[in-house]
């Protein structure tokens, strides 16, 4: 019941926007245009950490989109869900017609949207968790364009891990590896959705150096196996030898990304000549 009062107040306070705090609208039309306006892109930060799949952000984390992001996560702005999820359902459309094509109806594969779990001590900090609350948001609006979509939220942090936001790419990486882990009572949920035929899709509200993607990825294709014997072998370089039994000869379908924003410089190396190096940063 945490995070209770946030809704009630929602219900009877005065409402302002949450990107730029203009009077009786949760979401004015200026930051709406912000969230949305330029449509989802693949985004990719530099250095890429080993393993990170094809991402797609709604985007580009700055102004009132940052603001946005962050009056949802840390100040309870909880109406904001809708219109997040609603970005982030148009990351989740673009990431998943990169690889399969436009796909609907009857024949489309379900969509099973996998978020990146927050830790224990912030969602009790927050009194909720963002990143579910945003791909719950996401999926209605998924399912009311006509798509079958889940939410699974399988993955937890597996051991603790360290404050992320002093830390570089390099550091952030390090601190992930291992972290994450499909908890074993989904195994099989996860593993069923998979055999058949669901497109697995991990989504986070942001983006910034990609590690927690990573690993989110490293930790779902560990858990789905050779659910799915066939398709290719997803090869992740650097993966630490520790980490790579049961890994490297797994047969599965590497998952694809979607994220509500992105570092602005992983939207502007792909402007840019390949062999440039924008090394992204931000907040996780």
């Amino acid at each position: 019941m945490r995070g209770w009062w946030r809704e009630i107040a929602g219900l009877v306070l005065p409402v302002s926007c949450g990107g730029c705090g203009s009077p009786r609208t949760a979401l004015c039309p200026r930051c709406a245009a912000e969230l949305t306006g330029a449509g989802p892109r693949r985004v990719r930060p530099a250095p890429e950490p080993p393993g990170l799949p094809d991402v797609h952000a709604a985007a580009s984390y700055e102004g009132g989109v940052r603001t946005l992001l962050l009056a949802h996560k840390e100040r309870g702005a909880l109406p904001l869900a809708g219109p997040l999820g609603g970005a982030l359902a148009g990351a989740v459309e673009a990431a998943v017609r990169a690889v399969d094509g436009p796909s609907r109806g009857p024949g489309a594969r379900e969509l099973m949207l996998v978020p990146v779990p927050s830790s224990r001590r912030s969602v009790r900090a927050r009194g909720h968790d963002p990143t579910r609350r945003i791909a719950w948001a996401a999926a209605g609006r998924l399912r009311r364009a006509g798509r079958a979509v889940r939410v699974l939220p399988v993955l937890r942090q597996g051991r603790p891990v360290a404050d992320q936001s002093g830390l570089d790419a390099r550091g952030r990486l390090a601190n992930l590896a291992g972290a994450l882990e499909v908890a074993p009572g989904a195994v099989r949920l996860l593993r069923k959705g998979v055999a058949a035929g669901g497109r697995v899709v991990l989504v986070d509200d942001l983006m910034t150096t990609g590690a927690s993607l990573a690993e989110a990825a490293r930790a779902t294709a560990w858990a789905v196996g050779s659910a799915r014997p066939g398709v290719h072998t997803l090869f992740i370089p650097g993966l630490p030898d520790s980490l790579k039994e049961g890994v490297s000869e797994a047969l599965f379908e590497q998952p694809v990304a979607a994220v509500v924003a992105s570092s602005p410089s992983s939207f502007e190396i792909n402007r840019n000549p390949r062999g440039s190096c924008i090394v992204a940063g931000g907040e996780r």
